[in-house]
């Protein structure tokens, strides 16, 4: 069964068909999805879905775009909401250049980063990174936070192979996704190819990025059998093992 590593079901683009949709994923051939929290509200959303869908799990964090949410009493909040059944993962964490430019906002969300790792460590949960436009920062607070010490996954992975050599020495993993089946995804093929499969874990990151031949609409976990077609070929395996294994990958990366 296919395991999605990364959706965010409690996005309001699932508001009107959100039962009806995660009913049929069996059916469907996937198994078990990780919703994964962007901001404070996202962490209550994500959590109610986990509790409610015996497939789901959830990730809690704040995205590097919402990290002005976060002040002292809130990120409290956030660590005592970690020790809830069923979060498996701190997430999604990390740093995004591509809409803030002020050194200032690029400050806080470093900040907030580099904390949530901290709460990573002390709960012993493994962290699921988002990065946009921000490569080199992000590589320099994870190496002041030991990522080599952390269990982490590079979320949409979108840098170059050069940059996936670096992530690899640390034992980590790279979420994959609809970007695989792009035309214009040369350079992510291109890293994927030097990726070993074990440490590949498949993400839809739904209701975004729904790969070739929906690219453009709303996507969901159903989709990813697109993705394992594109893997498969990448790799030289089957379908079925590249389900397999990358199913395999994600129960021991989230501890399932």
């Amino acid at each position: 069964m296919i395991f999605d590593s990364h959706a965010h079901y409690d996005d309001e683009a699932f508001d009107d068909d959100r039962e009806e949709l995660l009913s049929s994923m069996e059916k469907a051939g996937v198994g078990t999805i990780v919703n994964v929290a962007a901001d404070l509200k996202s962490v209550e959303t994500t959590l109610a879905l986990a509790q409610k869908w015996p497939a789901l799990y959830a990730a809690l964090g704040v995205h590097p775009s919402f990290a002005g949410e976060l002040d002292e009493p809130s990120f409290r909040w956030l660590r005592e909401k970690l020790e809830e059944e069923k979060v498996v993962a701190v997430g999604e964490i990390g740093l995004d250049y591509y809409w803030d430019k002020e050194p200032k906002v690029r400050d806080r969300q470093k900040y907030w980063f580099a904390r949530q790792l901290e709460l990573a460590r002390e709960t012993d949960l493994p962290v699921i990174i988002h990065s946009r436009d921000a490569a080199k920062d992000t590589l320099e607070v994870l190496q002041e936070k030991r990522a080599q010490e952390l269990k982490g996954v590079m979320h949409c992975f979108s840098y170059t192979k050069e940059t996936a050599e670096k992530i690899l020495d640390w034992g980590w993993y790279f979420g994959i996704g609809g970007v695989l089946t792009f035309k214009n995804g040369k350079k992510l093929r291109e890293a994927v190819e030097i990726i070993p499969l074990d440490r590949i874990l498949l993400e839809t990151d739904c209701p975004y990025l729904a790969p070739e031949p929906n690219r453009g609409k709303r996507n969901d976990s159903r989709n990813l059998a697109y993705v394992v077609s594109a893997l498969a070929g990448l790799k030289g395996v089957s379908e079925e093992e590249a389900i397999e294994i990358t199913q395999q990958n994600a129960r021991r990366f989230f501890g399932l």
